[in-house]
C-alpha cells in the first residue's frame, strides 16, 4: 500500500528541486528581460515566489499534487523545468555575481525546445573524434534554425573550431 501523504511530499520535493536548480547564497526564448527580481527576498523561487512557476503546460506548483498525479491530470512534461523559469534563475545567478552560471541556465532554457532525442545525439557528437567540423557545423546551424538556439549554437560552433585546433574532430 502506499502512502498517499509520502508519494504527494515526493512530488513536491522533486518540484522543488528542480525549481531550485539555481544558485545557491510563457516560454518565449527571446525573452530574457529583466524581471526585477532581488535575490534576498525573491530565493527560493518555490517558496518566495511560486507565481512566477510555471510548468512548461502552463500549470502552477499548487496544481501539481498527488491526487492529479494518480488521475493521470499531471504528466511527465508537467514536471520539467520551463525555459522561462531557467531565465528566472540565470537573473538571480547574474545578481548574486554568477555570470557563467546564468549563461549556463540561459542556454539551458534555450534547450528546453529541444527533444531529448535530439540533446543525446547532440552530447554523443560532442564527444572527442565524433564528429567532423563540416557535422559540428551543421548541428550548430540546426540548433539556430530549427530551435532559435542561438547560444548553444554558438558554443558548438566554438568547440568545431577548439577542436580543430587540437585535433580532436573525425577524420572524414
Amino acid at each position: 500500500m502506499v502512502d498517499k501523504n509520502a508519494l504527494e511530499q515526493i512530488v513536491r520535493e522533486v518540484m522543488k528541486s528542480l525549481q531550485e536548480s539555481g544558485p545557491k547564497g510563457g516560454d518565449n526564448p527571446a525573452v530574457n528581460a529583466d524581471q526585477g527580481l532581488d535575490p534576498a527576498r525573491d530565493y527560493p523561487l518555490t517558496t518566495k515566489r511560486p507565481d512566477l512557476i510555471r510548468t512548461p503546460t502552463g500549470k502552477s506548483l499548487d496544481e501539481i499534487t498527488l491526487d492529479k498525479v494518480l488521475k493521470g491530470e499531471v504528466t511527465p512534461q508537467d514536471v520539467r523545468i520551463s525555459a522561462e523559469t531557467l531565465r528566472l534563475q540565470a537573473e538571480i545567478a547574474e545578481k548574486v555575481g554568477r555570470p557563467q552560471f546564468a549563461r549556463n541556465l540561459r542556454r539551458a532554457a534555450e534547450l528546453t525546445q529541444v527533444p531529448d532525442d535530439r540533446i543525446l545525439a547532440i552530447y554523443r557528437a560532442l564527444r572527442p573524434h565524433r564528429s567532423t567540423k563540416e557535422e559540428l557545423l551543421a548541428i550548430a546551424d540546426e540548433l539556430e534554425s530549427k530551435y532559435n538556439a542561438k547560444a548553444n549554437a554558438a558554443l558548438v560552433r566554438e568547440a568545431a573550431e577548439v577542436y580543430e585546433r587540437r585535433g580532436l574532430l573525425r577524420t572524414a
